[in-house]
């Protein structure tokens, strides 16, 4: 009866030792309390060719208020103006403006100071409509998110993706940023503290987010394990007979 059970047994603890143990909670290494300063990990989005903005002014004439409202706008659509290859907009009244480089702040200013040429007392609003990140790999929810403020951090775009499934390396996560024409790529330990200390930490307008998947999946879903359970259903069809033949 030793031998059969060894049978049944040897190939179970086979299955269960193909996937090292892994740490799926989040900074595990962060003590009871702590405070991190990722002040240095800010950035500040700037505005770039292709980037398209949003301008809203109001001021003391209706006339100049009606040339800044988009008709597609009024049906709930969200417009705006695309920076061209010159990093500037056209805009009513001043015509092209160059605001590549600028934050949304400095944009609104700029404009404003133009404005107060042919308009009294504007107060402009700037948006950055087509600010987007992409999340794909092993999350429950791949696909690119617009996001409304401007702001938004690995964390969240995690969240917005339904989180990391159960395996998703999260000592492995995969930033690719292409800024000016020029790609890189970084890779974050999320089971680290320190790696919300990277300037890869916050996203920028188009980043793509990958979770790679853990190797534990590549078994689960490979030809050979799919034929596992066939093969120990064999086996354990194969110890029960022998037990009822050695009890004859």
């Amino acid at each position: 009866m030793k031998v059969i059970l060894a049978i049944c047994v040897i190939p179970l603890m086979l299955i269960t030792s193909c996937a090292a143990r892994r740490d799926l909670v989040y900074f595990s290494n962060m003590a009871n309390a702590t405070v991190v300063n990722n002040s240095q990990a800010q950035q500040e989005v700037r505005i770039h060719k292709n980037d398209i903005v949003s301008v809203s002014v109001n001021s003391l004439s209706e006339e100049s208020n009606k040339l800044f409202s988009m008709p597609n706008a009024q049906l709930g659509k969200e417009v705006g103006y695309k920076v061209n290859t010159d990093g500037a907009i056209q805009l009513p009244l001043i015509g092209e403006f160059k605001i590549e480089g600028m934050n949304v702040e400095e944009a609104q200013t700029a404009i404003a100071l133009e404005l107060k040429k042919h308009v009294k007392s504007p107060v402009v609003d700037v948006r950055l409509i087509n600010f987007k990140v992409t999340v794909i790999g092993e999350v429950n929810k791949p696909s690119t998110f617009i996001i409304s403020d401007e702001k938004v951090n690995l964390l969240e775009a995690l969240g917005l993706a339904g989180d990391m499934t159960v395996y998703g390396k999260r000592e492995n996560v995969l930033i690719i940023r292409n800024e000016g024409g020029n790609k890189s790529m970084t890779r974050l330990n999320l089971n680290k503290l320190e790696s919300m200390n990277s300037p890869y930490f916050n996203l920028k307008q188009n980043d793509i987010v990958y979770v790679e998947p853990d190797r534990s999946k590549a078994v689960e879903y490979s030809q050979n394990t799919r034929l596992l359970p066939v093969v120990i259903a064999s086996i354990s069809a194969l110890a029960v007979l022998a037990a009822v033949l050695l009890k004859r």
